[in-house]
């Protein structure tokens, strides 16, 4: 909030000019600079959570529900990252993933004519499918033969990338007349189903979104596999100790976290654009690692990120529109966010201290403290 305060002044016109004599009138400088932070921060809240200077209760309401549909997909992607961050592992693949579910719903969505009691569950299906076999390629190959797999994922971006542009310029999805890199538009039935009716964008997709964090929760917390990916991901020799398969654990991460990712790219083909274009993965691989990293790689905390994310990508426009507040700043925010919570592990890393609570640390207060220090079974 601090660091968001002094970005917003920085870009302050009047701000920086009432700077200028601030030691012969102050008062002049921290008016200025109250007025720009209430404004801002009052923008940002009517454009992502109420507003109410709107005449109509529809306007009103819109922010929120530009909240929640901006949030559905940073979701679903941020819990595909939470469970390989949980097992060990860093799926920088994300943007791969999404759009290769984006290109197979897409394809689906076009080219088969069903009942949407059919068509919708293929179309989702489908961009699982995407995501769970571009996911389980990197899986497969660290698996097998140790590939990093922030490199892997990071060239399977730069494939998919490449192939839907490619695909965009087949009559498969562009049709016979078409040329730019635009598919067609996907049949109705294949559509999320608007959940307040046509004043607003919120789609189905964001009780997909509630679904999938339920169901990553009983996964990592209830299930057998859960209890493999979070041993694995605390210590794989331990692991492979205990009598666990390491390698086939690592394996079925990576494709569960490539099949939520191709799940989030249901929001915009089959929700909000209801289309496939170039810019279809936009930056969600990405924001969905900050959004897994500020939730702390838990369901709950993830959709709470997610829908924190949402409100800044939904406020800042207004923010701009109402105050003349770049709206890269909201990225500047995000970007802080992410310095933040990276900062205590660095900072130990760096200076080699230990984690809060370990074993360690315990005995280092206990010597300062010249109190007797917990024994190990204890600790």
């Amino acid at each position: 909030m601090i660091v968001g305060s002094v970005l917003i002044l920085v870009a302050d016109e009047e701000v920086r000019t009432t700077a200028g004599y601030f030691l012969a009138r102050p008062g002049d400088f921290l008016g200025a600079a109250g007025s720009s932070l209430v404004e801002a921060y009052t923008s940002l809240l009517r454009g992502s959570v109420l507003d109410w200077r709107a005449t109509t209760a529809t306007r009103m309401v819109r922010p929120l529900t530009e909240t929640l549909t901006n949030a559905t997909p940073l979701i679903i992607a941020g819990l595909g990252m939470s469970v390989a961050f949980r097992a060990g592992l860093f799926n920088i693949g994300g943007q791969g993933q999404v759009v290769l579910g984006g290109i197979l719903a897409t394809y689906v969505g076009i080219t088969w004519e069903l009942p949407v009691v059919v068509h919708l569950p293929l179309a989702v299906l489908a961009a699982v499918l995407g995501g769970f076999v571009w996911g389980g390629l990197a899986g497969l190959l660290k698996a097998r033969t140790g590939a990093n797999e922030v490199i892997v994922t990071i060239m399977l971006n730069s494939v998919a990338g490449y192939l839907l542009a490619q695909l965009l310029t087949t009559t498969v999805f562009i049709g016979e007349s078409g040329s730019n890199p635009k598919s067609l538009y996907l049949a109705g039935s294949s559509h999320y189903p608007l959940l307040l009716g046509d004043s607003f964008r919120l789609h189905a997709g964001f009780l997909v979104a509630l679904l999938a964090a339920g169901s990553v929760w009983w996964l990592m917390e209830r299930s057998r596999l859960g209890f493999q990916l979070r041993a694995v991901g605390l210590n794989a020799q331990a692991a492979r100790t205990a009598g666990m398969n390491v390698s086939r654990v690592t394996a079925v991460a990576m494709m569960v976290s490539g099949a939520l990712c191709g799940l989030a790219a249901t929001a915009p083909v089959l929700g909000t654009q209801r289309y496939l274009g170039l810019s279809v993965a936009g930056t969600i691989g990405f924001d969905a690692i900050t959004v897994a990293l500020l939730g702390r790689s838990t369901p709950l905390g993830t959709v709470l990120a997610g829908l924190l994310f949402g409100a800044l990508s939904a406020g800042g426009t207004t923010m701009q529109a109402a105050t003349g507040t770049p709206v890269d700043i909201v990225l500047v925010l995000q970007s802080t966010i992410v310095l933040f919570i990276a900062a205590p592990s660095l900072v130990r890393a760096l200076y080699r201290l230990p984690a809060r609570g370990s074993w360690t640390r315990q005995q280092d207060t206990a010597a300062a403290a010249g109190t007797p220090a917990p024994t190990s079974r204890e600790a």
